[in-house]
């Protein structure tokens, strides 16, 4: 069977393949129309985030059997049409989720205590003692929407810090050791912290905009990890200017 690689990924992929008897072709160069006209040829794809896998790329995929997203998200593909097409989709959701629950909570530590802002003006000579004093996690809530495999690696991590942690998750009875699932309503009125993990769909997209934050009982620090086009960039620089939220740490834009 060939399989097609589009996006570099960890020599050990190619080699396990090969081991398997599978035969691997690297093309990280060509645009998205100039593979669409070989893709009839190989009966995988391995990619990650340099194309979308449309109906119309599809469609010309006669002989594809699976797809493998390396990352956690499917949105670049559509599901649905592949499925239709019997074609097997493997994606990587655990992958990186000790990465990301340091990474946010790495971000969270910098923003409370104003280490970016404090670190570019020691470096200018500014000492401002006061106007970079922090604050503290001990006693707050943090509220983590979305408590799949990143939010709960998350709350593992942020649970040592003397915390609240609650969750808001579609899906019920996700909750754990690390983390009381919550309503909506208790998670808007208790949350000090905000901390997205939720899929890119079209319930999440625009999910944080001015209604959803004004439903807040706290101003409150937002942290996003997940997908930019979750939250309404022009709606948090309003929340920002007006001190409903505090501070924003993000990994990813609109």
């Amino acid at each position: 069977m060939k399989v097609l690689h589009v996006d570099t990924n960890h020599p050990l992929l190619l080699e396990q393949l090969a081991e398997l008897g599978f035969e691997n072709t690297e093309d990280y160069t060509s645009t998205k129309e100039q593979i669409a006209k070989n893709i009839q040829l190989y009966d995988g794809l391995i990619i990650r985030s340099r194309f979308s896998i449309d109906e119309q790329f599809l469609e010309k995929a006669t002989n594809l059997k699976f797809i493998g997203r390396v990352g956690a998200g499917l949105e670049n593909i559509d599901v649905r049409y592949a499925r239709q097409k019997n074609i097997f989709i493997a994606a990587a959701p655990e992958g990186n989720s000790n990465a990301v629950a340091e990474h946010t909570l790495g971000m969270l530590l910098s923003l409370m205590n104003n280490f970016d802002k404090a670190n570019n003006e020691v470096k200018k000579g500014i000492w401002d003692r006061e106007g970079n004093r922090g604050a503290e996690l001990n006693g707050k809530t943090v509220g983590i929407l979305g408590y799949g495999n990143m939010g709960k690696a998350f709350a593992k991590k942020i649970s040592g810090f003397d915390v609240e942690v609650i969750c808001y998750d579609i899906v019920g009875g996700v909750e754990d050791d690390f983390a009381r699932q919550v309503g909506i309503l208790e998670f808007q009125q208790k949350s000090d912290i905000v901390s997205l993990h939720v899929p890119e769909t079209e319930l999440t997209t625009g999910m944080v905009n001015l209604e959803f934050i004004e439903k807040f009982h706290n101003p409150f620090w937002l942290l996003n990890t997940a997908r930019g086009k979750c939250v309404v960039t022009e709606d948090l620089v309003l929340a920002l200017k007006t001190g409903k939220i505090k501070g924003a740490g993000l990994d990813v834009l609109e």
